[in-house]
């Protein structure tokens, strides 16, 4: 392993994860973590996220070779200019966001003299705070990085090797080809799952408590991607606008299609788009990105 002291900046869900893994897949290897809720560098320290806890940021990346920023989206460039006094010249800086292209114009902005390789691990709950980290939570799920053009590759293998050391997969992609892609297949299930469960919770005819007493599985599951952390995603749409509204406008023309095959009682067309669905779930589960048991896996994690 060629880093030798990793600096986490935010200790929610992603960062206590990745304190935890180093923890348990390198126990060679430093760290230190930084929180700016002083109630969440309590709890780390209780629960050993990282080797030390410290006060401010500036403490936390001295002498780190590599700092990941595991801060909301929309607070990335202020996170970065937190810790510039206090980095190490040949520190790598990346990133744990979900949509890359803003995030690498933010901190290219503020650590211009830096080397900035963002990353996604695209892994998590519905769960965040301190207490949501866990040391596998990267066991067999993808991390997307996107290095910016002319990025240092020794740097960035030596990136790879760190995810891969956590138990992750590594693909690396273009920023704007990962926002299209992450729009798709992560962002608009989560605007799709926030606007469907506060729909039910509004419709006067239905009243909250059945909508809660009755909710079968497909709701059931709406809830728990809708109980992602809010600020965290309010930012993803906000930093992903182009990708995600172009994604919304296919949805919205298919979704009207299938509104149109409802209206016309056409059940050949509902039941080839639900066969060619049902397909893709299989394939998801047979790649080892879900789990087909009923609680999808996550038992031992909850």
């Amino acid at each position: 392993m060629s880093f030798q002291h990793v600096a986490i900046i935010g200790l929610g869900l992603l960062g206590g994860s990745i304190g935890l893994a180093v923890q348990k897949h390198l126990p060679g290897v430093t760290t230190t973590g930084y929180d700016r809720d002083a109630d969440v560098r309590l709890r780390a320290r209780e629960r050993g996220l990282a080797s030390h806890i410290a006060d401010t940021p500036e403490q936390a990346v001295a002498d780190a070779d590599l700092v990941i920023l595991c801060v909301p989206v929309g607070t990335m460039g202020a996170a970065a200019a937190a810790i510039s006094g206090g980095l190490r010249p040949d520190a790598v800086v990346s990133d744990v966001g979900s949509s890359k292209a803003a995030i690498t114009k933010a901190l290219s902005e503020a650590l211009p003299d830096h080397t900035i390789i963002p990353a996604h691990p695209v892994a998590g709950t519905e769960n965040s705070g301190p207490d949501a980290g866990f040391a596998t939570l990267f066991h067999q799920r993808w991390c997307i990085i996107t290095p910016p053009t002319g990025a240092d590759t020794h740097k960035l293998d030596r990136l790879v090797d760190f995810w891969e050391s956590l138990g992750a997969m590594v693909e690396t992609m273009d920023p704007e080809h990962h926002d299209r892609v992450l729009a798709v297949t992560s962002h608009i299930p989560h605007l799709i799952a926030y606007t469907i469960v506060g729909t039910a919770s509004d419709l006067e005819e239905v009243t909250r408590s059945e909508v809660i007493k009755y909710s079968a599985g497909g709701f059931r599951d709406f809830t728990r991607i809708a109980a992602s952390d809010p600020t965290m995603w309010r930012d993803v749409f906000l930093n992903n606008r182009e990708a995600v509204l172009e994604m919304l406008d296919s949805f919205l023309t298919d979704l009207a299609h299938m509104r149109e095959s409802i209206i016309a009682s056409d059940g050949e067309s509902m039941f080839d788009l639900f066969t060619r669905t049902r397909a893709i779930r299989r394939s998801i589960v047979a790649l080892g990105q879900d789990d087909a048991r009923p609680d999808f896996g996550r038992g031992d994690h909850q």
